[in-house]
């Protein structure tokens, strides 16, 4: 998730919702290649791929942007290792789950992120989290247990062993790990620029990555390569048109769009791999969403109220 842009240029929803999309888009291009070679490549191969190829179209944006000069000036160089470090282990375990669960499972429960995020705010930012946002928190999880129970029980035992269960697994951790990856970006974006963090993440990965091949890497062919490399360069061009929509928008705006995804997801998943999406998905995922859209417009309602406190409290100059 790319942290919000020094530059605003509020408002133009309109262009910052298409720009949302548009990311949406290219990270469902992204998920679709990786779960093609998902089950050959090893998951610190496919890491090095995605993390590497993103670079170039970041590296050109902000070229043209001639932002490039200063783009890896940092003062906190270690943070943003520990956030590589972390994000790799999010990105690892991510890419598992896709490559086990059905497309659109996958995407489901990876809108538990911004549940977990809110607790975790709470926890190691200090954020004050009420009771409205926390039983948001409590009902979005519930239907996270709705989507996931189906693969995880033991009666079904098919499901350990296709690696259906191990998905679910794998994916959650990530959920839980890429929401603690957020919580470090939230702390560099006090001090350090947007496209700073976005290649320095990048780097790391990619060299972190780089370091599992003793462990297991394949030779790859012509096809599997310019998969991995497409889905790198759809990662990165998911990444601008993301960062870029929070410059046209607030996120209150743009937020809700995320869960646009499941309807890419199941139609990709259904066309490209015969997936067929179960009901308790369907219930499960529809829970998920309206606690997420309840978070955001809380949010949104949150900071109107900070908005106006600040507006009241400051003197006319």
């Amino acid at each position: 998730m790319a942290a919000i842009p020094e530059e605003e240029e509020y408002p133009r929803p309109l262009v910052g919702i298409a720009l949302k999309l548009g990311s949406i888009l290219a990270f469902l291009g992204m998920a679709t290649c990786i779960k093609e070679v998902g089950d050959i490549v090893p998951a610190g191969e496919i890491v090095f791929f995605r993390a590497s190829m993103a670079m170039v179209p970041i590296l050109v944006y902000l070229g043209i942007r001639g932002q490039l000069h200063t783009a890896f000036r940092t003062k906190h160089l270690v943070s943003h290792v520990w956030r590589g470090l972390v994000g790799v282990a999010a990105m690892s375990s991510g890419f598992y789950g896709l490559t086990r669960l059905p497309l659109p499972d996958a995407t489901a429960l990876g809108y538990a992120k911004p549940l977990i995020m809110v607790l975790l705010a709470a926890w190691l930012l200090g954020e004050t989290v009420r009771v409205y946002r926390m039983s948001a928190v409590v009902v979005g999880l519930v239907g996270v247990v709705i989507i996931s129970w189906p693969k995880l029980t033991i009666v079904n035992s098919d499901n350990w062993q296709d690696g259906q269960a191990l998905g679910v697994l794998a994916t959650l951790a990530s959920a839980v790990i890429a929401s603690f990856a957020m919580v470090l970006v939230r702390r560099l974006v006090q001090t350090e620029k947007t496209p700073t963090i976005v290649l320095y993440f990048s780097l790391s990965a990619s060299l972190l990555a780089l370091a599992t091949a003793p462990f297991g890497w394949i030779s790859l062919d012509g096809f599997h390569l310019v998969l991995l490399i497409t889905a790198g360069f759809f990662g990165g061009i998911g990444q601008i048109l993301l960062t870029q929509s929070y410059r046209f928008a607030e996120v209150s705006t743009i937020a809700p769009f995320e869960y646009t995804s499941i309807i890419g997801a199941i139609i990709v998943g259904f066309l490209l791999f015969g997936d067929i999406p179960q009901l308790s998905m369907l219930v499960g995922t529809a829970i998920v969403i309206v606690a997420g859209l309840f978070i955001i417009m809380r949010e949104h309602r949150l900071g109107l109220e900070r908005k106006n406190i600040r507006r009241f409290s400051t003197p006319n100059s």
